[in-house]
C-alpha cells in the first residue's frame, strides 16, 4: 500500500476500495419481487410468501434462520443474494437516552436516523434523502447539498436495523415492541422522493410485515403541494407541515418553498387531505424564533389559517447550531403564544427538546458540524441558489 494512501482510496470507488457486493439485496423487495425473484431460481410461488415473513416480519438478518426453508434453497440464496441492512459510522447515545445513529450505504453516502424514547410510545426518526433538497433558513440539514434520494430498500433499511439495534422484533406491540412510531421528519424532504417513500412505507406498515400501523407512521412535508393530497388518498399516513410562519413575505424567507406553493395553495391542499376528524388531526410544526414569528399577533394569524382544519400545534423551541443567525424565543414568550393558541381552543403542545447534547434534536441533523465563517458563508449561499434553482424557485 502507498505511503500516499487516504481514507478516500478506501471508500466506494476508491482504488483500494474492495469489490462491491454484486448480489441483489432483498430488503425493499415487496411480495411482487419476490415472487419474481422466487420464479426466476426455479422455486414454488409459495416461497415468497416464506421469505417475505422472515425479512419483513421476522427480521432475519441471515439465510440460514430461515428454518422453514430446505437447506438447498437457502444455500442458493446465500451464493445468489443478501439481506444487508445499511452499516453505522457512528452511534451516539444521549443523556435523555435519545440515540442517533450516521448510516453509511452501499455507494458511500450517508443519511441520519434518530429514536427517541418516551413513557408511551418510541418513535424513529427516518430520513428520505441524502442531503435535502430544501433551504430552509433555520435548519442545519438544510445547509447539506443534496446528494441522492433514498431508494425503498434504503429507507426501510434504517427501520430493520433500528430494530436489530433496539432487540424490537418482538411480533405484536403488546410483546413489548419499543419503536411504536415512525416520523417522517429526518433528512430530506419526503415529497421530493415521493415513489421511493410510499414503497418504503407500504412495506412498513404492512401487517403481515414490519406492521407498523399507518396511522402511526407521520410524514413531515414543508408544503410540496402537488402530492400531499396523493399520499393521503394512497396510503392514509398521518401528516405534519413545517409552516414556521403565517405569511407569505416571512415564510418565503424561512421555508423557500413557500415561493412556489403559497401559503393559500398549501392550506387548500391540507383542506382535501382524506380522512382529517377531530381525532385524527394535521400537525403544524412551528419552530420559535426569537423576534421572527413568536408575537402575540403571529399566534392569533395563525389560528385564523387553521379556522376549519382539525389540528394541532406543536411549537418548537430552536436548536441552536453553528453558524445559525436565529436564536430561540424566550421561555415566556413562547408560553404567550401557547396560551392564545389554548384559549381559542385548539390542541397545542411546545415540544420538549431531546438529544441536544448530540446534535439528534429538531432541524439539526446533518452529517457533521463545523463552524461557520466568511468563506463557509459564501459556500453555503452559493449551495443555496443552486437547489432553490433545482426545484424551480
Amino acid at each position: 500500500m502507498s505511503d500516499a494512501a487516504s481514507l478516500q482510496d478506501f471508500m466506494p470507488g476508491g482504488q483500494l476500495a474492495p469489490e462491491p457486493d454484486a448480489r441483489p439485496n432483498l430488503i425493499g423487495l415487496d411480495r411482487d419481487g419476490l415472487a419474481a425473484l422466487v420464479k426466476d431460481m426455479g422455486e414454488p410461488a409459495f416461497r415468497a410468501k416464506q421469505l417475505y415473513h422472515w425479512i419483513y416480519n421476522r427480521g432475519a438478518a441471515r439465510f440460514e434462520d430461515m428454518t422453514n426453508l430446505s437447506k438447498a434453497f437457502r444455500a442458493k440464496l446465500e451464493e445468489t443474494c443478501r439481506i444487508d441492512r445499511p452499516k453505522v459510522s457512528m452511534h451516539q447515545k444521549s443523556k435523555d437516552g435519545t440515540e442517533k445513529w450516521l448510516l453509511r450505504y452501499e455507494d458511500g453516502n450517508e443519511a441520519e436516523m434518530v429514536f427517541i424514547p418516551e413513557t408511551d410510545r418510541g418513535t424513529l426518526c427516518i430520513s428520505s434523502q441524502v442531503g435535502c433538497s430544501l433551504t430552509c433558513a433555520f435548519c442545519h440539514t438544510g445547509t447539506q447539498k443534496l446528494v441522492r434520494n433514498l431508494t425503498p430498500g434504503d429507507i426501510v433499511g434504517q427501520v430493520m436495523l433500528a430494530r436489530d439495534a433496539l432487540g424490537d422484533w418482538a411480533q405484536t406491540e403488546e410483546a413489548g415492541r419499543r419503536i411504536s412510531n415512525i416520523v417522517l421528519m429526518g433528512m430530506g424532504e419526503p415529497l421530493y422522493n415521493t415513489d421511493s417513500v410510499m414503497d418504503a412505507m407500504r412495506l412498513v406498515s404492512d401487517g403481515d410485515g414490519i406492521a407498523i400501523g399507518r396511522r402511526k407512521i407521520t410524514l413531515s412535508t414543508s408544503g410540496v403541494v402537488p402530492d400531499i393530497r396523493r399520499v393521503g388518498a394512497e396510503l392514509g399516513l398521518s401528516l405534519a407541515i413545517s409552516l414556521h410562519a403565517v405569511n407569505d413575505e416571512l415564510r418565503n424567507r424561512l421555508v423557500p418553498i413557500n415561493r412556489k406553493y403559497p401559503i393559500a395553495e398549501l392550506m387548500d391542499a391540507v383542506r382535501g387531505y382524506p380522512g382529517l376528524t377531530t381525532s385524527r388531526r394535521v400537525t403544524w410544526e412551528y419552530v420559535m424564533l426569537k423576534g421572527v414569528n413568536d408575537s402575540d399577533a403571529d399566534a392569533r394569524t395563525l389560528l385564523r389559517l387553521m379556522e376549519g382544519i382539525p389540528s394541532k400545534v406543536n411549537l418548537i423551541p430552536f436548536n441552536p447550531w453553528p453558524g445559525s443567525e436565529f436564536e430561540c424565543s424566550d421561555p415566556a414568550r413562547i408560553e404567550s403564544f401557547l396560551a392564545i393558541l389554548h384559549r381559542a381552543g385548539t390542541v397545542a403542545t411546545i415540544r420538549k427538546t431531546r438529544g441536544q447534547d448530540i446534535l439528534a434534536a429538531c432541524g439539526q441533523l446533518k452529517s457533521e458540524s463545523e463552524r461557520i465563517g466568511k468563506r463557509e458563508r459564501l459556500r453555503l449561499d452559493a449551495l443555496r441558489a443552486e437547489k432553490e434553482a433545482a426545484v424551480g424557485l
